[in-house]
């Protein structure tokens, strides 16, 4: 699962839309936003995103939530340490080999810390 795909869900769920019908509606098959929401697509381009907020009368803070969170939904990402230190290299790589043992909670946890930079060893830490 994508949290783009997650989001999608909830939303055709909460408003009471079958899949099927939000996939005529949006004019692509059902078979591709399946794959959207299980997250077995790739991420969605940015005028499908766009046609998804509108579709469901997003603005605002949803609007830019969304397109927030479908950067961040592809389902097999690539990182690249080349030029960077062993100690990055490490990381990646540990993450890599671990990241199907992780909770959800736990996952999530380690992003928190990593997007406000609160991991204790980040310039951020220091105010």
């Amino acid at each position: 699962m994508t949290p783009f795909g997650v989001r999608v869900r909830e939303l055709r769920r909460a408003r009471g839309v079958t899949l099927k019908q939000m996939a005529r509606d949006l004019e692509i098959t059902a078979a591709y936003l399946s794959a959207l929401e299980h997250g077995r697509r790739g991420l969605p381009t940015e005028a499908l995103v766009i046609q998804i907020c509108e579709y469901f009368g997003l603005i605002w803070d949803d609007f830019e939530d969304m397109q927030r969170i479908a950067r961040v939904s592809h389902p097999r990402v690539t990182v690249d340490t080349g030029g960077l230190s062993a100690a990055h290299t490490e990381l990646a790589n540990e993450l890599a080999s671990r990241i199907a043992t992780l909770t959800p909670e736990a996952a999530l946890a380690l992003t928190q810390e990593i997007r406000t930079g609160r991991t204790g060893l980040g310039d951020d830490d220091e105010a």
